[in-house]
């Protein structure tokens, strides 16, 4: 067989991009406050871009507020902006080092608003499946040319990617619906 190709990277790989489609799902705002909400947010800071979690601490005291603790005094306006900012919808609240950012109550066409990045979100990950896909095919075609595999196991090797990817994108399928069902949810 080709060093080229090899069924579980491929796996692998699919499973990543699974795993970041729930990572950038998990940003996405619900009915309740998640402390995961602000982890897109990028702060200007020490003349560089760095994500919020690196200038400060997000803390969940209540379920519709979230409070921020920046730990370096002189960053908490650029924090408030960067959150303000970030199009989330959020408006932050400044109290010296502390930042409050009270949830609203999300309205009917914010959740559906939401529900389309979640799909996008979703489409994304169908398409960084297929791609790995394409790269298996590709590989297996190459081996079958290069000699060093026969086209019966090309064929069921083939099979056997087409498979994965199918279980892969059944999988991104239902956490786009679990996640729109928890969206909708009033």
């Amino acid at each position: 067989m080709a060093s080229t190709y090899d069924l579980n990277d491929l796996k692998t790989r699919m499973q990543k991009s699974v795993a970041s489609l729930k990572d950038e799902l998990g940003g996405l705002r619900t009915g309740r406050a998640s402390a995961s909400l602000l982890d897109p947010v990028s702060v200007e800071a020490y003349g560089s871009r760095m994500p919020l979690s690196q200038v400060a601490t997000v803390t969940v005291p209540e379920p519709r507020m979230l409070s921020v603790q920046v730990w370096d005094r002189s960053m908490a306006n650029a924090v408030e902006k960067a959150i303000r900012d970030s199009g989330l919808g959020l408006n932050p609240m400044g109290e010296g080092q502390v930042i409050r950012v009270p949830l609203p109550e999300l309205n009917e066409q914010r959740r559906k608003e939401l529900a389309k990045v979640a799909h996008t979100y979703a489409e994304q990950a169908r398409v960084a499946v297929r791609h790995i896909r394409r790269d298996g095919m590709d590989a297996l075609k190459k081996a079958e040319k290069d000699g060093d595999m026969s086209q019966d196991d090309v064929k069921k090797q083939s099979e056997l990617v087409q498979k994965a990817t199918d279980d892969a994108v059944a999988e991104v399928d239902t956490i786009v619906a679990h996640k729109e069902q928890e969206i909708m949810q009033v």
